[in-house]
């Protein structure tokens, strides 16, 4: 699949109010296509001028734009990450077997909500981890395109200027996931007669904006392994290979399709 179809099938598969804040390719592929169409000097230069000072600014208020986007969806995790956390402890010492008012029907309702929030919240977070792997890659087939079209040398310093960038930065987002599975090992039945139960509650616990996004959590952590896979074509441009464990919602998705609805 070409990376423009792949993209704008990512955006569609994210949430709603993150749609905007994606890599601008199409606007990006036609200033290349502007530049590599300028007429020739002379001495057999090319004028580039105000298409290629438009390209680049372009390129600089898309970092900006996506490193306000994720520094706020990151910060916004780790509170959240501290209140599941602190819920969770609530209703332990309150309702579970040791808790000050033990009650075991409260308890498992309690349990159930806290499921679906960190379902939920589970699925964001790997959706803003595919957020940072696709729009980098975006910025590197575009420079590149740009590099082998105009015969210009933007990419390895642009490049190099990205890997600095706070949304290029997935490891606290990364600890986190890991932390709230291993939060889901807690909440989520264990034995493995009862993941056709995980698969449900997982299923029917994400619904965001009116939209669910379990099927597109799913899809970003494919995604995410295809786009990070090690290859033997890989180079310094490619994103590394991504240290996160296999994901519960692909378990619960692999038994989802053979799952009742009723």
């Amino acid at each position: 699949m070409k990376f423009g179809k792949r993209l704008k099938k990512q955006i569609m598969e994210s949430l709603p109010e993150w749609r905007d804040k994606f890599l601008s390719y199409k606007e990006l592929k036609k200033l290349v296509r502007l530049i590599s169409e300028a007429p020739p000097l002379p001495d057999g230069e090319r004028e580039y001028g105000k298409a290629e000072a438009e390209f680049v600014y372009l390129l600089n208020n898309e970092i900006d734009k996506f490193n306000n986007f994720f520094m706020e969806q990151e910060e916004d995790f780790v509170i959240r990450h501290e209140a599941l956390e602190e819920k969770m402890k609530e209703v332990r010492e309150r309702w579970g077997p040791n808790g000050s008012e033990a009650s075991e029907a409260n308890y498992r309702e309690e349990i159930a909500k806290i499921r679906k929030d960190m379902v939920d919240f589970h699925g964001e977070m790997v959706l803003l981890v595919n957020y940072s792997s696709i729009n980098y890659t975006g910025l590197a087939k575009i420079l590149k395109k740009y590099d082998k079209r105009t015969g210009g040398l933007l990419r390895l310093p642009f490049i190099q200027k990205v890997l600095e960038q706070p949304f290029y930065a997935t490891d606290q987002i990364s600890k986190l996931v890991k932390k709230c599975e291993g939060m889901m090992d807690v909440v989520f039945p264990a034995a493995e007669e009862e993941l056709a139960e995980r698969a449900r509650e997982a299923r029917d616990a994400i619904t965001v904006a009116g939209e669910g996004i379990f099927r597109n959590t799913v899809a970003a952590l494919l995604t995410i392994q295809e786009i990070r896979a090690g290859s033997s074509t890989q180079s310094a441009f490619s994103l590394p290979p991504l240290n996160m464990p296999d994901s519960h919602l692909i378990q619960a998705f692999q038994l989802n399709s053979t799952i009742p609805t009723n």
